[in-house]
């Protein structure tokens, strides 16, 4: 026998001739397993009755004795998890958490209440309190390892948060608030398609609340314009970007951002002709004759009228003397057909006990 192995017979040794004396606070009690005893605790905590044993948690709650207030609403929900004192115990598992600052293992356990008890009467506050967290997230605070050590912010892990209060309550107070900051958090880790498609679903879900409607259509067309900025976009980002700015003005006429979207709208063209130059220019210096007159052909149809237009159209006249086959259409200038956002019917409102 080594010399590790001896050491671990003697320890268990001990433990097994002086029971009474050791401090070990793990206590083990039949049909429940083990629990944390702190020394010199009789176990009077533990009742026998639900009612009874909510009481010792809401008492140590109410005295911030948060690691008793837990154990002991635990202890409701493993015991009598039937019982109409489970959907409270719940609610104090993640206050509990919540006061120790550990928020990701609140929001876990309120979303645990909220799907088993979901018509439990503090189901309205328990999604304010998700919400509340999911903002605090969304403002930078830190996700936890093993809910103690502070690791990294996690937009990804926020939008799911705001993800989960629209599945239970989308139509409710904050399902509108929450979809929209799902659209926040996807443009703070400049995941822009993703925000894009939550603005684009907020202004189709919501669309008989003007407010929110316009504010989701909006930031849709801004999401777009910050990815036509980035330096790997796709050309046709731009058009879609000034598509749905287009579209705000036509549904909003009235929103005092109608004439930024303008200025923004100008701005884009004259970028995209400003790319569509640039990809002109190189298939000319390849000699892709062809190519090159298709796109000094889309400068003057995107940004006509500026100067850029007329050195398109001087490129074109040029090219078309050495290449007298090609036949190139005189450039009208037209605006980009509207890309229009489908407009939802209205749908009936959830019933009240869903998230205010």
């Amino acid at each position: 026998m080594n010399r590790f192995s001896a050491r671990v017979a003697l320890v268990l040794l001990a433990l097994f001739l002086f029971p009474n004396r050791s401090p070990a606070p793990l206590v083990y009690h039949p049909g429940e397993g083990w629990t944390y005893e702190t020394v010199g605790s009789k176990g009077e905590w533990r009742k026998q009755r639900a009612k009874d044993q909510l009481e010792v948690s809401q008492q140590a709650f109410d005295k911030k004795k948060y690691g008793l207030a837990l154990k002991s609403s635990e202890r409701v929900i493993k015991i009598w998890p039937l019982s109409d004192y489970a959907p409270q115990a719940q609610y104090l598992i993640g206050r509990c958490y919540e006061a120790k600052r550990m928020d990701e293992k609140a929001f876990t356990a309120y979303e645990t209440m909220l799907s088993k008890y979901p018509k439990a009467v503090s189901a309205d506050e328990v999604q304010r309190r998700q919400f509340a967290i999911a903002v605090r997230f969304l403002h930078g605070q830190w996700f936890k390892v093993f809910g103690y050590i502070p690791f990294f912010p996690s937009m990804d892990k926020t939008a799911d948060m705001f993800d989960k209060i629209v599945r239970f309550g989308p139509y409710g107070e904050l399902g509108p608030p929450s979809e929209m900051n799902i659209g926040a958090a996807r443009e703070k880790e400049k995941d822009y398609p993703s925000a894009v498609k939550a603005y684009e679903r907020a202004a189709d879900r919501y669309n008989d609340q003007p407010k929110i409607a316009a504010d989701a259509q909006y930031k849709e067309a801004m999401a777009y314009t910050k990815q036509a900025r980035k330096a790997d976009y796709d050309q046709s980002i731009a058009g879609q970007a000034i598509a749905a700015f287009t579209d705000f003005m036509a549904l909003y006429p009235d929103d005092p951002r109608v004439a930024e979207a303008r200025q923004i709208i100008g701005t884009l063209k004259a970028e995209e002709a400003q790319g569509n130059f640039h990809i002109a220019e190189y298939y000319e210096k390849q000699k892709k004759l062809d190519g090159a007159l298709v796109y000094y052909n889309e400068v003057m149809l995107s940004d006509a009228g500026s100067p850029l237009a007329n050195r398109a159209r001087q490129r074109i006249d040029t090219l078309k003397t050495r290449t007298p086959a090609a036949s190139v259409a005189p450039a009208t200038p037209v605006s980009p057909t509207p890309w229009t956002t489908p407009i939802a019917p209205a749908l009936p409102a959830t019933p009240a006990t869903q998230s205010k």
